[in-house]
């Protein structure tokens, strides 16, 4: 999730009501967002699971002009194919075993207003081919039925997956993706906009403390600064219920770090580690951490790419101790001067002096 309100304002891309956020990509996130929303134009929300995409779809639909007909939510991803089909395009009594009575479609209950179809990615190649027709034709068959119902309905799709490898790979119909695809909106991960984290803590710790009694308003230093470091796989939802936990087991009125899990405080303890030009084990931690973390759920090459990432870092912050002269680093790393100097170059690292 994105967040839920913010009363800060930006000259390019104000925050959305609703929504948590003022770091420069979110403001493009709102730019689009207001922009699309005036059209009938199909969106395809694109960005990590927990970072948002149901509050996008749903200030798309609000900043409409279909804004007073229904939004109507649908997870692809939770249902077998057979029964998205139905949830999709309803049935008729007697379609299948179980069908007792006719049923509306999702398609059918968002008439005048917007279908929003999350996991979009997690659909069947044939279910997207009767997608396709209702992006193309506004029109479908609810199943075991032969009369033809039209809508006017607006699409909003979205996917924790890159759909152009799912095309790619044949997982994906290329033409469904192009109808998809008319404005694309890439949302964030949290990782990518650290600086909107106070102000989302700030707002969880109000809405948990209303919710279970509680009185936790301030955030020690510290911990905000873990918070601000950790690499975040699951985006604001982790966040949120990292919160929810600390409100829950807060002795007094302060969040502290000592309230946070231990994946959080391990990671600030690499960071301070780092500050102090040591703690490898811990940096080598966070770094692994951080190539997984960047890395798409199919990517390869991950042992290269990610022991490459710990040299780099391993060999930065050892300069960094040793004042940039490389001559002490080199002997610290036990290597030779002729080597550090050219992963030096190799890392585009500062090349310091003897």
């Amino acid at each position: 999730m994105a967040g839920y309100q913010s009363y800060q304002r930006s000259e390019h891309g104000p925050p959305i009501a609703g929504i948590i956020g003022s770091s420069p990509a979110m403001e493009e996130v709102y730019r689009l967002t207001r922009r699309v929303a005036r059209s009938n134009a199909s969106v395809l929300l694109l960005g990590e699971t927990g970072t948002g995409k149901e509050l996008i779809a749903t200030a798309i639909h609000r900043l409409s002009r279909r804004s007073q007909g229904p939004f109507v939510r649908v997870n692809c991803g939770a249902l077998s194919e057979s029964l998205l089909e139905s949830e999709l395009f309803g049935h008729v009594r007697g379609a299948f075993t179980g069908a007792v009575n006719n049923r509306t479609g999702r398609f059918e209950a968002a008439h005048t207003g917007t279908i929003f179809l999350d996991e979009i990615n997690s659909t069947s190649l044939l279910l997207q081919v009767k997608l396709l027709r209702v992006l193309q034709e506004r029109e479908f068959e609810r199943v075991g039925d032969t009369q033809t119902i039209r809508v006017d309905t607006r699409v909003i799709a979205a996917s924790n997956r890159d759909l152009m490898e799912q095309v790619e790979s044949e997982k994906f119909r290329e033409d469904l993706y192009w109808r998809l695809n008319v404005v694309p909106i890439q949302i964030p991960p949290l990782r990518k906009r650290r600086e909107d984290i106070p102000e989302l803590v700030g707002h969880f710790l109000a809405q948990y403390s209303d919710l279970n009694d509680r009185y936790v308003v301030h955030i020690h230093p510290q911990a905000i600064e873990a918070l601000q470091d950790y690499h975040w796989p699951g985006n604001v939802r982790e966040l949120q219920n990292y919160v929810e936990r600390a409100v829950v087991m807060a002795d007094g009125d302060e969040l502290t770090v000592e309230l946070l899990p231990d994946a959080v405080r391990r990671r600030e303890r690499a960071r301070r580690g780092r500050a102090r030009g040591g703690d490898v084990e811990a940096l080598t931690f966070e770094v692994v951490q951080e190539g997984i973390q960047a890395a798409g759920p199919d990517e390869e090459g991950l042992h290269d790419k990610i022991v490459n990432g710990v040299e780099r870092e391993l060999i930065a912050q050892v300069m960094l101790a040793c004042n940039n002269v490389q001559t002490k680093a080199a002997a610290r790393l036990g290597i030779n001067r002729n080597t550090l100097h050219k992963k030096l170059k190799e890392y585009n690292l500062e090349t310091g002096g003897e």
